[in-house]
Parts: structure tokens; sequence; C-alpha cells
């Protein structure tokens, strides 16, 4: 980790999926259909799913996030014998109204009175991600939610991280990246925006060249950390 100054930050990008939303928070809403799978189908359906985002981006089979989504929760269904056609609408319906984690909206609130735009960057196709956003309450404290979709390729193709400079219109530099995937967080450095990896699961840092540049357990600590001289 090589730690660098924040305080020329104009906007937080943030991915979204693991990072302002839980993600297994769609199977815990419905643990009594599931049993005591409940928790290994939430893990293997985020594995399988983020699988599936690097296998079609290096194949060149783009579809979007949310078949990616469904496809992921077949193959976890199938894997623990799950067929029930209601349970499997349940998780996906449940998908586009995941919580966030409890710090997000005052930490959302607290930079935009510090001044700083806050913006989605995220594999999600632009209707899964106004879904979960509006379900959460946290539009209004979001400048600017961009998708991978424009581009049908997926994180961490340095084209996706382009797309927050596009569309924000400042340089990669004033740019701040918050994820909690550290595969996002390797992809963000390398194409030089300055990286927060929310460590929230206590996880060991990726062996790549590139890494983060700041680490935190959750977002708690951002707008202090971008407000530091």
């Amino acid at each position: 980790m090589n730690e660098t100054n924040m305080t020329d930050t104009k906007v937080c990008v943030f991915d979204a999926y693991g990072t302002l939303f839980d993600v297994h928070a769609a199977t815990r809403h419905h643990v009594e259909r599931l049993g005591p799978d409940a928790d290994d189908i939430s893990q293997l359906w985020r594995t399988k799913q983020l699988q599936y985002t690097w296998l079609r981006s290096l194949m060149g089979r783009y579809v979007d996030f949310w078949q990616v989504t469904a496809d992921a929760l077949d193959y976890s269904l199938d894997q623990f014998n799950v067929g029930d056609a209601e349970t499997r609408q349940l998780l996906l319906d449940a998908y586009l109204q995941l919580d966030t984690y409890p710090e997000v909206p005052g930490v959302l609130r607290q930079l935009k009175e510090q001044g700083i735009r806050c913006a989605i960057l995220s594999n999600g196709s632009p209707k899964m991600l106004e879904s979960v956003a509006d379900s959460a309450g946290i539009s209004e404290l979001l400048d600017a939610v961009i998708s991978v979709d424009s581009l049908s390729i997926f994180k961490p193709d340095p084209r996706v991280y382009q797309l927050a400079v596009d569309g924000l219109g400042v340089a990669a530099d004033q740019i701040s990246f918050q994820s909690s995937n550290a595969w996002d967080a390797v992809g963000a450095s390398s194409f030089g925006f300055n990286v927060v990896w929310v460590n929230r699961f206590g996880q060991p840092a990726e062996r790549l060249s590139h890494q983060h540049h700041h680490e935190l357990t959750d977002l708690t600590g951002l707008p202090g950390l971008i407000g530091e001289a």
C-alpha cells in the first residue's frame, strides 16, 4: 500500500455491489426458504457472478449484469438442488432491493456537505442500479450512476474506469475510487485513480503489480480521509 494525499479529490466514485450494497442481503431475506445452505448459496452466487463477468469479458461474449446475475443464481441453486421457481424469482427480485451497509447514507451525506460529488461506477446494468439506489433511498445523494453497459465489457478493463473520467469531467488523480472488491481496487489503481480499499472482510491484499493507496474497514473514515491535509 502506497498512501497518497487525497485533498485534491473532487469526486468520490464508488463500486456498488459489496461496497455500497450488501450482496448477501438477498439470500438473508429468504433464509427460511433456503435453510441451512443459505450462506453457502449466497457465497457461490457471488463467486460465479464475478467469474462470469471475467470469462465473458475474455471471450468477448457480453451480456448485461442482470443476465450474469441470473445465470450465477441458476448455477448456485442447481449446485444445492434448489429447484423451486418461486424461490428463484424471489431472490432475483431481492437483488433489486439490496440493503446498503449501515454507514453508507450518512457517509454520502457528509461527503456532499464537504462539497465532494459522489458517483457509482458499476458492472450493474442501468435498470439494476436505478432500482437498488431508489430502494435504498440514496439516489438523491448521487451525482451520477455509471454502468459498464455502454461499453459491453466488465471491470477491471481500463475502459470502464475511463467512463468515470469522461462522464464526470475530472482528471483520474482527482477521483477517489472506493471498492470492497480487492481485484477492482487493483484495477482502479492500475488505471490511475486514488484508491481506497474498503476491506470489510479482513482479506489479504491481492498479489498484483498495483495496490490501493488507503485501506479502511468500512466507509466511515472516508470523509476524514478526503479532508486530511
